[in-house]
C-alpha cells in the first residue's frame, strides 16, 4: 500500500514540552512529513528531525525563545505557510494551528487538527493573567475578541477534529461547535516501567511545575494537615509560598532529572495530581512505574486514573473543603489494596503504540472518505460544569461504574 503524502504543521518550536513531544511521535510515524512552523529556534528538536523542519522569516525575530511580541503575526504566518503537495495535513493547535486550513496551499486538503486545547486565553479571561502575555491583560482581550470569528471559521474548516482528551473534547463541542474524536498523547512507557527491586516507601509525591494552576498549594495543605509525609519534585514561580505552607513532613528536592524523576516514581506510595490538566502526562508516566495517582476528578484525570484500579479520584468540592477532602484521601489511601501489575499494564493503554495506531486510524479514515459528524451551529462560552465521557480512542475503557 502506497504511504500517503503527510504533511505536520506545529503552533511553534521555541521549547519541547508535550505538545512537541505529540509532534516528534507524529514525524517518526510518517518519516517523509515535512514540518512546518511559523517560529522556531534552533536545537528544539532533536537532531535528526532538524532537517524536515521549515519556518518563516519570523524566526528571526525571537528573543531568545520569547514569542508573546510575535502574536498577533501568528494566525497571518499560519493561513501563509506555503505547504508542499500533500494527501493529508495533520495540525498541533494550542494556538493558532487550525488556521492553516485557511492557507491556499492547504484549500483542497483534508486537515486533521490533533488539539492539545483551544487556545483557553481566547475563550476564558481568566486565562489572560497570571502566566503573562507580553501584551497586557486589556491587549490581549482585545485581540482574543478580534480572533475568536477567526477561531471558529478555521475549526469548521478543518475535516477532522482530534482532542487529546475527553476535557478538551468538551471545550471543542462548547466553543467551536463540533464534535471530536479522542486520542490521548503518547507516553514513554518503555523508559517509565517498574523495578521489580526497588521497594515502594511510604512518602507520596507532587511532581512538575510549581504554578498556581496545578495546585501545588492544595497537595502540601492536605499532606501538612493529614500528617503524613510529601516530597515535592519541581520548581517555579510558586515554590516560596508553597514553602511557607507546608509541613515538617514535607521535602522540597528542586527540579530532578529523568531518571531521578523515575526512581521517585517507583519508590513513593501515590502520585498526587491536584491540579486539573488538559491531559497530564506526568500521572501516566507514575502509572507505568507501577504508582497509583490520586488526582482531582476533573480534567484529563477521569480519562487516566481509574478508582480502584490505577488510583483514586477526589471529587472537587470548592475551596472551603477541598482541603479537607485531599487530607482524608490521603490519610485513608491503601496503596496495598491496588497492583502495580494491573496499574502498569492500564498505563500500556496510553504508550506510544497506541498513539500510533490511532492516529493511523484517523488518517486512514480521513483518505478513505470516511463520514465526519457535522459541526453544530451553537457556539457557547465556557460552561463550568465537568462531563464525563467515555474513554479515548486507542485506551482500554474503564470498568463498569468505575468513574
Amino acid at each position: 500500500m502506497t504511504q500517503p503524502r503527510v504533511t505536520i504543521v506545529h503552533e511553534r518550536f521555541t521549547e519541547f514540552a508535550g505538545s512537541e513531544a505529540v509532534v516528534e511521535a507524529l514525524a517518526r510515524q510518517w518519516p517523509s512529513a515535512p514540518l512546518h512552523a511559523p517560529i522556531a529556534s534552533a536545537g528544539v528538536l532533536p537532531s535528526d528531525l532538524e532537517g524536515r523542519l521549515r519556518s518563516t522569516g519570523l524566526s528571526r525575530l525571537l528573543r531568545g525563545s520569547t514569542y508573546a511580541h510575535l502574536l498577533p503575526a501568528l494566525p497571518v504566518a499560519m493561513r501563509s505557510l506555503r505547504l508542499a503537495p500533500s494527501d493529508v495535513v495533520i495540525a498541533s493547535h494550542h494556538a493558532f494551528a487550525t488556521q492553516v486550513a485557511l492557507a491556499r496551499s492547504a484549500s483542497a486538503v483534508p486537515v486533521v487538527a490533533y488539539v492539545h486545547t483551544p487556545a483557553r486565553w481566547v475563550w476564558e479571561a481568566s486565562m489572560r493573567t497570571g502566566e503573562g502575555s507580553g501584551l497586557g491583560a486589556a491587549g490581549l482581550a482585545a485581540f482574543s475578541a478580534a480572533f475568536k470569528p477567526f477561531d471558529v471559521r478555521a475549526a469548521r474548516r478543518v475535516h477532522t477534529l482530534v482532542a487529546n482528551s475527553t476535557f478538551v473534547a468538551d471545550r471543542i463541542r462548547r466553543w467551536w461547535g463540533r464534535e471530536a474524536q479522542v486520542v490521548a498523547p503518547p507516553v514513554d512507557t518503555d523508559y517509565y516501567h517498574p523495578d521489580p527491586r526497588t521497594p515502594r516507601e511510604d512518602f507520596f509525591l507532587l511532581a512538575g511545575r510549581l504554578v498556581p494552576y496545578k495546585r501545588p498549594d492544595l497537595a502540601v495543605r492536605a499532606a501538612a494537615r493529614a500528617g503524613v509525609r510529601l516530597v515535592v519534585a519541581g520548581d517555579g514561580r510558586s515554590r516560596a509560598e508553597v514553602e511557607a505552607l507546608a509541613g515538617p513532613g514535607t521535602t522540597f528536592v528542586g527540579r530532578v532529572s529523568d531518571a531521578e524523576l523515575r526512581d521517585l516514581f517507583r519508590r513513593c506510595r501515590a502520585l498526587l495530581m491536584p491540579g486539573v490538566e488538559d491531559f497530564g502526562i506526568v500521572p501516566v508516566e507514575a502509572m507505568a512505574c507501577g504508582a497509583p495517582v490520586i488526582a482531582t476528578g476533573a480534567g484529563g484525570a477521569v480519562d487516566t486514573v481509574v478508582p480502584g484500579l490505577s488510583g483514586e479520584l477526589v471529587e472537587p468540592t470548592g475551596p472551603a473543603g477541598e482541603v479537607d477532602a485531599w487530607a482524608r484521601a490521603l490519610a485513608g489511601f491503601d496503596a496495598g489494596a491496588l497492583d502495580p501489575a494491573r496499574i502498569r499494564a492500564h498505563a500500556l493503554t496510553f504508550s506510544r503504540a497506541s498513539f500510533a495506531a490511532a492516529m493511523q486510524h484517523v488518517v486512514d479514515g480521513v483518505l478513505d472518505g470516511s463520514p465526519v459528524p457535522e459541526p453544530r451551529r451553537e457556539v457557547r462560552l465556557p460552561a463550568t460544569a465537568v462531563h464525563r465521557r467515555p474513554a479515548p480512542l486507542g485506551t482500554a475503557a474503564p470498568a463498569a461504574g468505575s468513574r
